[in-house]
C-alpha cells in the first residue's frame, strides 16, 4: 500500500503503464516518467521549490500520452488527467492540484515563459531527455538545456 502522497501517484501511474501491452512503450514510460520526476526533484531542490510536488508533476506530465499511444493534446489530456487523479487521490489541496495541473498544461509550450514551477517542469522534460538520448532536438530546447548546464555548473 501507498506510503505518502507520492507513491500513490507512482502505484497509479505504475498500473496504467502496466496495461501497456507493448513493452517497449511500457519501458519509454517508465523511463520518462521516474526520469521526469526525478530530475525535477533535483530542479525544484536547486530553485527553492517544493520538492514533492515537483516529483507528483514529473510523474504525471505525459501520462495521457502513455495511456492513449497519441501524443496529440498530451499537455493539455495530462493535465486533465492529472486533475482527476490528484482529487481521487483525496491528499491534496486544490492549490496543489492546480499548481501541477497548470504546469503539466503548458510544459509542452518551451517556448514560452511561464510560472516558476512550469518552467521547471519544462526544464525537468528537457533535461531527462537529453540525459536519456544524449541529444536536442529543437534550438529552443537546445538553449533550454544549455541555460540547465550553466544553472547547475556542469562543466
Amino acid at each position: 500500500m501507498a506510503e505518502g502522497r507520492l507513491e500513490a501517484v507512482r502505484e497509479r501511474v505504475d498500473a496504467d503503464l502496466e496495461k501497456l501491452p507493448n513493452l517497449w512503450a511500457r519501458r519509454c514510460g517508465y523511463v520518462h516518467l521516474y526520469g521526469v520526476s526525478e530530475t525535477a526533484v533535483l530542479l525544484a531542490a536547486r530553485r527553492g521549490l517544493d520538492t514533492e510536488l515537483a516529483a507528483v508533476a514529473g510523474m504525471l506530465h505525459d501520462l495521457a500520452t502513455y495511456k492513449t499511444g497519441d501524443p496529440t493534446g498530451h499537455a493539455q489530456a495530462s493535465s486533465h488527467l492529472a486533475r482527476e487523479l490528484l482529487a481521487e487521490i483525496g491528499s491534496f489541496s486544490q492549490n496543489e492540484i492546480e499548481l501541477i495541473a497548470t504546469a503539466i498544461a503548458h510544459h509542452s509550450t518551451k517556448e514560452k515563459l511561464h510560472g516558476p514551477f512550469d518552467e521547471l517542469l519544462k526544464d525537468a522534460d528537457v533535461l531527462q531527455h537529453r540525459l536519456h538520448q544524449a541529444r536536442t532536438d529543437a534550438p529552443s530546447t537546445a538553449s533550454r538545456f544549455h541555460a540547465l548546464v550553466d544553472e547547475l555548473a556542469f562543466q
